[in-house]
């Protein structure tokens, strides 16, 4: 598996926000056009996009969300979707909608038998779980409830059902550009003999480096969020560093 960067869109209502700590009621919006943020880091090198229906996972309807969908998935990107995915008829629909690779959050801790499911009907390329934790357990419903389950946990349970590729987000770093908890996802990858995609906290490039440093330790790829709509990194310089970029990581 090839390291890739994947710049997020994070979607509340129809607009490019970004959150502090997984926080509703800590919201900066960024931009009220999502195709024209997509077309953006697309002009910058971007082959994958991450774009995250929030107001799905606060089980919220988020119809504005849905319909911007096969606006971005039109574009010449790969992306990969997630927030509210909870039935194999959601999952379907994302896919038909033309994304690449869905991921389910609270659905892997509450329904693992989706997880099964779904990796048996679309394949292992096409489906990825998201396992969100705060002080070494798992969270759910948009980062709202707790569990009493570890990272390793439920990333050996989703091995065991098939899964191959996992984003872990370290919700303590999320938003606020505290820097990427590089050692504790290769950790995470070496215990669960799974692809890990490293997400929240990113800052800068070194975070970025820091996170290729363990390619080879399971940490597959890099989502950047904040750290781009902040200018604290232009996306095109740490594509730059990045030799033999591939167009798929799953």
């Amino acid at each position: 598996m090839t390291f890739t960067i994947y710049p997020a869109i994070d979607l509340r209502d129809g607009q490019v926000v970004r959150l502090q700590y997984g926080d509703p009621d800590k919201q900066t919006t960024f931009s009220s056009d999502p195709v024209a943020t997509a077309q953006q880091w697309l002009a910058e090198g971007a082959t994958w996009l991450h774009v995250v229906n929030l107001d799905g996972a606060f089980d919220e309807r988020g119809t504005a969300n849905w319909s911007i969908l096969p606006h971005l998935t039109a574009l010449p990107v790969h992306v990969q979707f997630g927030g509210g995915i909870r039935t194999l008829a959601d999952v379907e629909r994302v896919l038909h909608a033309g994304v690449a690779r869905v991921i389910l959050g609270t659905a892997a801790i509450e329904n693992p038998d989706l997880v099964s499911e779904a990796i048996t009907r679309f394949g292992p390329d096409h489906i990825a779980v998201g396992i969100d934790a705060r002080n070494g357990r798992v969270k759910t419903r948009g980062w709202l409830m707790d569990t009493a389950v570890t990272p390793t946990q439920l990333g050996q349970q989703m091995k065991a059902l098939g899964v191959r590729t996992i984003i872990y987000t370290d919700i303590s770093r999320d938003g606020v550009l505290t820097g990427v908890n590089a050692e504790a996802t290769a950790q995470l990858a070496q215990a669960t003999g799974l692809y890990v995609i490293a997400s929240g906290g990113v800052a800068g490039l070194e975070d970025v480096q820091r996170c290729r440093a363990h390619s080879a330790q399971g940490i597959a790829g890099v989502i950047i969020g904040r750290a781009l709509y902040d200018g604290k990194i232009k996306l095109r310089d740490a594509l730059r560093q990045q030799p033999g970029l591939s167009d798929f990581a799953g």
